[in-house]
């Protein structure tokens, strides 16, 4: 068997396509696949394929800095959230920096306004690379880059 990294229930990631250098992610085996805090969600074309273009605030509970993404539409799904709510998702694939690695991966969108993380790594994303120690918080250490931490 490959060795895994181990990871925390919380750790520090990267969505380099979208211009977020680091963002705190809750990691979630419980979740299937992954999400992002996302808003004014909009469908558009582009050359011919479906893009999602939308807006992230990476910060825990700030509404600066307000990022304006947009990524491929791999999909729709239904999610059922923590609180049982299902709830139609679109899908988009982008690459997600988890450590050393950095590795393609589909994020549903949804806003993630109430909930504590912005980003939840589920288990499609952790599946071949990362082994999790629930008693460990941000393993993989803090970002270099500051301009967002709290």
């Amino acid at each position: 068997m490959k060795s895994k990294l181990i990871v925390g229930w919380r750790e520090w990631a990267g969505l380099p396509e979208f211009s977020i250098p680091h963002i705190k992610a809750k990691i979630d085996t419980g979740a299937k696949t992954s999400a992002l805090h996302a808003y004014r969600i909009k469908k558009v074309m582009r050359d011919g394929a479906p893009w999602a273009e939308f807006f992230v605030h990476p910060v825990q509970r700030h509404r600066k800095p307000e990022i304006k993404c947009a990524a491929p539409i791999v999909g729709e799904r239904e999610v059922k959230s923590s609180n049982g709510v299902v709830q139609k998702r679109l899908v988009v694939s982008t690459r997600l920096v988890l450590g050393p690695f950095v590795q393609k991966i589909e994020l549903t969108l949804t806003n993630r306004d109430e909930m504590g993380f912005r980003l939840l790594v589920g288990r499609q994303a952790l599946s071949k690379r990362y082994l999790v120690d629930s008693g460990l918080s941000y393993g993989l250490g803090e970002p270099e880059d500051d301009r967002w931490q709290q």
